[in-house]
């Protein structure tokens, strides 16, 4: 029996294994299983060969637990080691020294165990003592038992062992008990070698027999040596990949959209498939589906910066032996052939999406719903992409029908163009909610798109910005005749006084709360137009609906109040009828403060040509006491002046019941609201 220490010059790895490896514990039974897979791939390859004289046999890698014991136990029928090669590939770990491998690879596991080796020394995250029981498939060498309790010293002696291959037995510590669990083992098998290239069995198949499930002595095989991705494309059929998919995601209840069949050998090696899920609101339940494998081993699930940030929301399989998986997250994102492999995967997205839009359009017409998150996502984050899918990208209007962007543009250029040679692109965001203000637009012959999705606001401005001669509005952000300008604005008729007076009579009745604002505005539209409409501009209600996806700007944006116009429509009929009985109701009332204004405002005046040119400090207190008095009278006046049409319009059951009109036509009538405008219709109609 030979003993002896592990070769490293730290004085003592097997700390600092478990403190920096800590947090990943379970990837010690992936790292034993391909080792023991590697094995077995090279004992067929020397079988093929001809150097290996005996039978491959049964080259099933078992894991087995024995909770008594407090072990488990990986084997393998693979090439085995003998004395010498245990010495070199398990006693001798070269690194430089423990400061520079804290220092420079304490923020990636995969990168510890990769670049020393380490993946064997991963059993001693959960173990106090761990054996190798090992032989040679060479005939002449003698079975070897290693034994460490996680200090350098090691012991290494001969055993008695028939059978090529390697036996690793981990004796768990008192920390990893969780590990004896078999469920707990199974999950972790599932999970990082379902796809291995060699049988991995635990436990024993069971069958229902005489009312309970006896095993049948059959290895229970946890993986499919033979995964989908690795089949040629003309091979797999539809149900497959659906089979598959199921395979992958076995709680998910709907079937894919479709799938990419990725199968690359240069100039790098890439292989896998990608589906298309439903994709509606919540991107967040969405990512981390894309699973990486490196030769069948699962590595991670999480992908960004492997792929682009879009592709995540993609759920499926990527195999490739050329991404360097033992470096950082930054090193990846930097790396050569990520990169590569990265703008492949986003062409090959891009090219699956153009045939089906170029063979079978009325498919994807179809799928877009599901679809259109994905495709906005990837424009808006990917310049590459977007190029590939302004062509194919697809609009839906009011009546269900589709366009292209060049095709919509074209379809409504000719009416829809305004005095500036711009091409208004009118949009509802929800058909019910703004049904009057799409009708109105109908009846002009204008069409309306449909954008209802959480990242049309950030999309419609990048198009505005790509495409400077068009721009998006939606259709009860102003009314019809502001939104596509034909020529310049007719006159109002009102005088700046009535408008004034009109629109403390307005103002009076609209909703006070934190959440809105009002203002007042004026129009000149048809006589079929609404006689009160609410509108909000466009850039300010953009803002919000782009805050609420998040940004530096979110915040801001957010708790600022809903800016709403009020917009009165001076040729309605009831409009102008209303206007002649304020003027009428309150001539009387306004007279004396209007006379009253007058001699106070001749008084403001004259003061202030006397000391037009008088310097600041020329001005003497009595002459700016004497401003200060004029100027509280004459505003104590105007506020008298404008309670008279706020008394007016509270007696007036017609301007609540105009306003109330105009909030219940964008759905912004509510609760007690509500209730009182039923009641007050209710009397007004009885009267």
């Amino acid at each position: 029996m030979a003993t002896g220490k592990i070769g490293i010059t730290s004085e003592n790895i097997f700390p600092v294994i478990k403190k920096f490896l800590y947090s990943e514990q379970e990837i010690f039974l992936r790292e034993l299983i391909s080792n023991a897979v590697d094995a077995t791939t090279k004992v067929k390859a020397l079988a093929r060969k001809g150097e290996l004289k005996e039978d491959l046999g049964d080259l099933t890698v078992r894991v087995s637990v024995d909770k008594d014991k407090k072990t488990i136990t990986v084997s393998d029928r693979g090439i085995g080691m003998s004395e010498e090669e245990v010495d070199k590939y398990i006693n001798q770990i070269a690194f430089s020294s423990a400061g520079e491998f804290l220092e420079k690879y304490k923020d990636s596991i995969d990168a510890i165990i990769g670049h020393f080796g380490l993946g064997f020394y991963s059993a001693f995250m959960v173990s106090e003592k761990v054996e190798i029981v090992t032989k040679s498939w060479q005939s002449d060498k003698k079975a070897v038992r290693w034994v460490c309790d996680g200090s350098p010293e090691y012991t290494l002696e001969e055993t008695d062992k028939t059978d090529r291959g390697t036996d690793i037995i981990l004796h768990i510590d008192n920390d990893s008990t969780e590990y004896l669990e078999d469920s707990k083992i199974e999950a972790l098998l599932k999970k990082y070698c379902l796809f291995l290239p060699v049988p991995i069995g635990f436990g024993k198949e069971k069958e229902w027999k005489e009312d309970k499930y006896v095993e049948t002595g059959k290895d229970k095989i946890i993986n499919d040596t033979d995964p989908l991705w690795l089949k040629k494309p003309v091979d797999v059929k539809d149900e497959d990949y659906k089979a598959f998919y199921k395979k992958l995601y076995p709680t998910s209840f709907e079937d894919p959209l479709f799938n990419i069949h990725l199968n690359v050998d240069y100039p790098f090696n890439l292989t896998g498939i990608l589906y298309f899920p439903k994709i509606r609101t919540n991107l967040e339940i969405q990512k981390n589906k894309i699973q990486l494998y490196c030769n069948q081993v699962f590595v991670t699930d999480s992908v960004e910066g492997i792929v682009p940030e879009f592709l995540t929301l993609l759920h499926g399989v990527l195999d490739s032996p050329d991404i360097p998986l033992n470096v950082s997250r930054s090193y990846l994102q930097s790396d050569s052939n990520v990169k590569k492999i990265s703008n492949h995967i986003t062409k090959k997205v891009a090219d699956k999406l153009s045939d089906i839009f170029k063979n079978n359009r009325e498919d994807l017409e179809k799928k877009w719903d599901d679809l259109k998150l994905f495709i906005q996502y990837g424009m808006l984050t990917n310049d590459k992409f977007y190029d590939s899918a302004k062509d194919f990208y697809l609009f839906k209007n009011t009546d269900g029908k589709w366009f292209t962007l060049e095709e919509y543009k074209n379809i409504v250029k000719d009416n829809q163009t305004d005095k500036n040679n711009t091409v208004i692109f009118l949009y509802a965001t929800d058909k019910e909610a703004q049904y009057s203000f799409i009708e109105a637009a109908k009846s002009k012959a204008y069409d309306v798109l449909i954008l209802d999705s959480a990242f049309d606001a950030h999309f419609v401005n990048q198009l505005e910005q790509k495409n400077q001669n068009i721009r998006f509005m939606r259709v009860d952000s102003d009314t019809l005749d502001k939104l596509i300008r034909k020529e310049d604005a007719p006159k109002s008729s009102l005088t700046d006084s009535q408008k004034t007076d009109i629109s403390a009579v307005f103002n009076s009745q609209t909703p006070k709360n934190t959440k809105m604002n009002f203002t007042v505005e004026f129009d000149t539209l048809s006589a079929e137009d609404l006689p009160v409409m609410v509108t909000q501009s466009e850039f300010m209600r953009r803002m919000k609906d782009m805050g609420k996806m998040g940004g530096p700007e979110a915040s801001f944006y957010n708790n600022l109040p809903d800016n709403l116009n009020l917009v009165v429509n001076e040729n309605h009929p009831v409009v102008k009828e209303l206007f002649k009985d304020v003027e009428e109701k309150t001539a009387n009332s306004v007279a004396p403060f209007d006379g009253e204004l007058k001699g106070l405002k001749a008084d403001l005046e004259s003061l202030e040509k006397l000391t037009k040119d008088k310097k600041e400090e020329e001005i003497t207190s009595e002459e700016k006491a004497k401003k200060e008095e004029l100027q509280k009278k004459i505003s104590d006046v105007e506020n008298n002046r404008k309670k008279v049409f706020e008394d007016y319009a509270a007696s007036n059951i017609k301007v609540k019941q105009l306003i109330d009109l105009a909030l219940l036509a964008n759905n912004m009538l509510k609760g007690e609201d509500l209730a009182k405008f039923v009641k007050r219709s209710v009397e007004f109609v009885g009267k």
